[in-house]
Order: structure tokens, then C-alpha cells, then sequence
């Protein structure tokens, strides 16, 4: 009995032991550098906002956010990398729409989107542009759904995937404009883009964040803002409300951890994010590009993206939109 009770104290002891070691390593997180995932290719809308942002955060918390970008399957090979990481705040990933959009999307994708995640904060959203090549011919919305009838389902556009925002949302378009396109998806916004501006696809919906350079350059003619109002930065662009398709949709990005992840550690991220978020030179960076800041709390964004999935799962549906 005596052997019991000495080996239960010193059980006891080691828990205490390993607990205080914890409580110690969340009191001194971070003490290596953050890995910041993307799922999409450097260059695009998340890349540029994560390198805005983990920048101004890793400076607030002392150690450098490492970008790391691994594109595929909608997001989902990223997603499912974030999900089995050490829930210790050393991997996080900055997220965007196709964390809500995916489980209407993909069968069987090997994560749950809400339970093996940890929301730390939301950042904001870049309303959506619609962009053709120069080359096309045409300078307004309506100009576009008359080509889209003439060449009767020929008519190309890129998006950053299948069953991505753009994706989903040309697709709405179309339909209420009584008109086929053919998709073109592509792994990231980068290459969807390059072939924009080369002419091999003839248009897209994109982002002012992305492609204000190559809309002032003439490489693109902008043909409608997908917000509730002209943007700042594309101010002569109408919104598709007046063009007469009342159409909004935008990206939006913000940051997850592994479920499982400290409260201690979360709340550290979260106000290096509030924080960053509240800095001008940030708020005008990302301004000047086209995306709204808007922060919310971790409690925030975590109900934000649960109505996000039961939002698009209900768009998927009322589309008629099936994939493989």
C-alpha cells in the first residue's frame, strides 16, 4: 500500500511537473518561427495578404511568420496539413471563402471544416472584379452577355478552381443572365491571370487586390465591381447591381490553428492580429488594393464561418451544381 501511494505522488508529481512546463511554454510563445500556410500558388490575393500580415504580426510577437504555400484541390491538401499539425501555434494558415465553400464541393475531403480548427481572427475581404482581355472587345457588362449569347457556350472564363468563389459565382451570373459559359479552372489565381493577360481565356472574376496593376495598365478592361458599392480604387468601375445584375460576392480571409491549439496561445495570436489589423500603413496597404478590413475576434470568426458553409451549401443547391 505504501508502494502505491509513494508511486501515485510521484505519478502525480510528473503530471504537475509537465503541466507547469506547458503553462510555461505558452507564457513564452513563440520562441521559434510561425509557419503561416497558404493553399494557394505565391503571387495571388492569400499570398499577398499573408506576407502584408504575417509580416506586421511576427514583428508584434517577435519571431518571423514563415510563408508556405502548398496549392491543390481547392485548398484542400493545405486544409488537411493544417488539421494534423501540432496544435502548439507554430502552424497556422491563413484561410479564405473555400474553407465554407469545400464541404458542399469536395466528397469526402479528410477534415471537418468547423470541428479540426481553431479560429484565431478574421481579417477582412476583397470584393470580386469582373475582367476581360482587352482583346474580347467589350466594355460593359452588358456588352459581355450579349458576346456569351452570340458564340452560344464558347465563351471562356478562368477561375481559381472548380468550385471555387469565382467559380460558383460566374456560374450564378450566367444563369441569371440566361447565358453558358465554358470554365477554365486553374491551380491558384496567378496562372489564371497570366492566361487572362495572354489572351488564352477570355475572362474572369478576380479581385481589385490582384489585378488593379493590370487594369490600369490596359491589360485588362474591367467590367463590373461585385460590391454594394464602387470601390475607392476602381472608382469608375460600376457595380453589377448597375449593370442590372444585382451579383455580390467577395473574398474573404482570415486565420485558423489546429484544433486543440492553447487558449493562451490563440489569445496571442489573435491580439498580434487585432493589432496588425489596426495599424494604418496596414490598413492603407491593403486599401490601396482594393480589401476591406474588417477584424472579428476568434468567437466571431469561428460563427462566421459556420454560417459561410451553410450559406454556399444552400447556393450549391439552389444552382443545381453537381461535381465529381
Amino acid at each position: 500500500m505504501n508502494r502505491l501511494i509513494v508511486a501515485s505522488c510521484a505519478a502525480l508529481a510528473l503530471i504537475a511537473t509537465f503541466a507547469a512546463a506547458a503553462q510555461a511554454q505558452q507564457a513564452n510563445y513563440p520562441t521559434r518561427p510561425i509557419k503561416l500556410m497558404i493553399a494557394f500558388p505565391v503571387g495571388g490575393l492569400l499570398d499577398t495578404v499573408a506576407r502584408i500580415v504575417g509580416d506586421k504580426m511576427g514583428g508584434l510577437l517577435g519571431q518571423q511568420f514563415v510563408i508556405e504555400a502548398r496549392p491543390g484541390a481547392g485548398g484542400t491538401i493545405a486544409t488537411a496539413a493544417l488539421a494534423k499539425a501540432a496544435p502548439d501555434g507554430y502552424t497556422i494558415m491563413l484561410v479564405n471563402d473555400n474553407h465554407a465553400i469545400n464541404p458542399s464541393v469536395f466528397k469526402n475531403i479528410p477534415y471537418d471544416s468547423i470541428k479540426d480548427f481553431a479560429a484565431v481572427g478574421f481579417v477582412g475581404s476583397a470584393p470580386l472584379v469582373f475582367a476581360t482581355n482587352p482583346g474580347v472587345g467589350v466594355k460593359t457588362v452588358k456588352d459581355l452577355v450579349a458576346l456569351a449569347q452570340a458564340r452560344n457556350g464558347a465563351l471562356t472564363y478562368a477561375s481559381v478552381g472548380i468550385g471555387s468563389l469565382p467559380h460558383l459565382t460566374t456560374e450564378l451570373f450566367a444563369s441569371s443572365a440566361g447565358v453558358k459559359m465554358q470554365h477554365v479552372p486553374y491551380r491558384g489565381g496567378a496562372p489564371a491571370l497570366n492566361d487572362l493577360v495572354a489572351g488564352h481565356v477570355s475572362t474572369m472574376m478576380t479581385s481589385a487586390v490582384v489585378s488593379k496593376a493590370h487594369i490600369e495598365a490596359g491589360r485588362f478592361v474591367a467590367v463590373a465591381v461585385l460590391s454594394k458599392q464602387r470601390l475607392d480604387v476602381l472608382p469608375n468601375v460600376p457595380t453589377m447591381a448597375e449593370a442590372g445584375y444585382p451579383v455580390e460576392a467577395a473574398y474573404w480571409f482570415g486565420l485558423l490553428a489546429p484544433a486543440g491549439t492553447p487558449p493562451a496561445v490563440i489569445a496571442k495570436l489573435e491580439k498580434a492580429l487585432i493589432d496588425t489589423l489596426a495599424m494604418p500603413d496596414v490598413k492603407k496597404r491593403l486599401g490601396d488594393l482594393g480589401a476591406i478590413v474588417t477584424p472579428l475576434n476568434a468567437k466571431q470568426f469561428g460563427d462566421y464561418i459556420q454560417s459561410e458553409t451553410v450559406k454556399w451549401a444552400d447556393v450549391v443547391k439552389k444552382a443545381g451544381l453537381t461535381f465529381n
